[in-house]
């Protein structure tokens, strides 16, 4: 182990160091999130700059996803090998200057490259470093830090959404690229030189003391891991519910449409915008919020109510779909019903398999939400384009989210309690 990412002290005062951290780890979530969210703005002067139609430049898109998600076992490996510190810095910087790099491009294939791979490789190495590393800081109240770093990421893009845009307009689109890519890489790269690893024996007396949830002392190696039934069942659920609610939330435009929803004005705003909007600022705060009450009644309790809570919103928003008041409020809910996975499961997931190797084991879980990127949106548009309806489509994601949500109680809960009590 390097000596930048040597374990400190946190018997000093492990309250306010842990929080240091958590504020650390905020910004440099924030510090990636632009490329993901920020992505639609960039579409239409990328195509027109390189003279290439938006399928063959959303393959971009498709590549930052597949890199992000599908590579994280392997990062989450190298953060456990090398320590956070490091390898967080040189994922903020590769995000960062992935933008910095696409200012200068002139072809396809060089935006494939360092926009979606370099760009998807960075923002996965900080995802799940940081993710792993809160786990650590916080094993009484894992849920709400997964939550609060992943809402860091999910809501990072609000504060520089406007400004991008704005600079788009008045300085065209490399000068935006070079100077918001080089932003984003100094402050990540200087936030993540503050980011420590937690003592391990504060870690264990710490974890002693919490009784809010099943937590089991045994540190399984990711090897260790995946040859458990347990872990695979966490993984089909994550994949589950990330594909039923990506199946809805991503043709969210489409179906606004043929709903009638996009003609129709709202206290003086466009429904659809309105909607997008509430849904932004949902899905940001059920990720802090769901986990933190995951920490005081259980993972399993709290996966039953938020995924019985999206299904059972998911069917009032079609039964009322006609209605753009009610279809604006609902999609609100939708998302606060689906954002929180992003705290639920890597919080189940350490309480599980122990601490030592929270990164790695997350980078192997992570790719869940990879599948759902993959399946979700092209998964309901081939259903409605073979049916012609939306109903068929919001069938299936209501028929998996109550389906996941009683496998929280049923299955998960019971099987977990079992491996626990094997385990200590």
């Amino acid at each position: 182990m390097t000596m930048i990412d040597m374990p400190i002290s946190t018997t000093a005062n492990p309250a306010r160091t842990k929080w240091i951290q958590l504020v650390l780890g905020l910004i440099c979530m924030a510090a990636i999130a632009s490329p993901q969210y920020v992505w639609t703005l960039l579409t239409k002067p990328m195509a027109a700059k390189l003279g290439v139609t938006l399928p063959e430049l959303q393959i971009t898109f498709s590549l930052l996803i597949i890199l992000q998600t599908f590579f994280s076992p392997f990062q989450g490996r190298l953060i456990d090998s090398f320590g956070p510190r490091r390898l967080i810095a040189i994922g903020t910087v590769l995000s960062g200057m992935s933008w910095v790099l696409t200012s200068w491009v002139s072809s396809l294939s060089m935006l494939y490259l360092v926009y979606g791979c370099i760009g998807g490789l960075g923002t996965g190495i900080v995802y799940v470093g940081v993710v792993g590393l809160m786990v650590r800081w916080f094993p009484q109240n894992r849920g709400f830090a997964a939550g609060m770093v992943a809402a860091g990421y999910g809501m990072g893009a609000i504060a520089t959404t406007f400004p991008i845009s704005l600079s788009l307009a008045n300085n065209g689109l490399e000068q935006t690229l070079w100077v918001f890519g080089l932003l984003f890489a100094v402050v990540g790269f200087i936030a993540s030189q503050g980011l420590k690893v937690p003592e391990a024996q504060n870690s264990t007396a710490m974890l002693e003391q919490s009784t809010h949830v099943l937590q089991t002392q045994k540190q399984y190696r990711p090897t260790e891991m995946l040859k458990q039934p347990l872990f695979w069942l966490m993984f089909i659920m994550m994949s589950v519910i990330s594909t039923s609610g990506l199946m809805v939330v991503s043709q969210m435009a489409s179906f606004a449409e043929d709903f009638g929803i996009t003609q129709i004005t709202l206290f003086g705003m466009a429904a659809l915008p309105l909607a997008m909007t509430i849904d932004r600022f949902t899905n940001g705060l059920t990720r802090p919020l769901f986990g933190w009450i995951s920490d005081h009644i259980g993972r399993e309790n709290t996966m039953f109510i938020a995924f019985a809570l999206e299904g059972c919103a998911m069917t009032i928003w079609l039964l009322s779909r006609e209605h753009a008041l009610a279809f604006v409020l609902l999609s609100g809910v939708v998302f606060f019903g689906w954002g929180e996975i992003f705290s639920l499961f890597p919080s189940t997931l350490t309480d599980t398999f122990g601490t030592t190797h929270a990164t790695a084991n997350y980078g192997c879980l992570y790719i869940a939400q990879g599948v759902g990127s993959f399946l979700g949106g092209p998964l309901a548009a081939l259903l409605y384009q073979s049916q012609g309806s939306w109903f068929p489509v919001f069938a299936l994601a209501i028929g998996a989210d109550f389906i996941t949500a009683a496998l929280a109680l049923l299955a998960l809960k019971p099987m977990r309690r079992r491996f626990i009590a094997r385990s200590c």
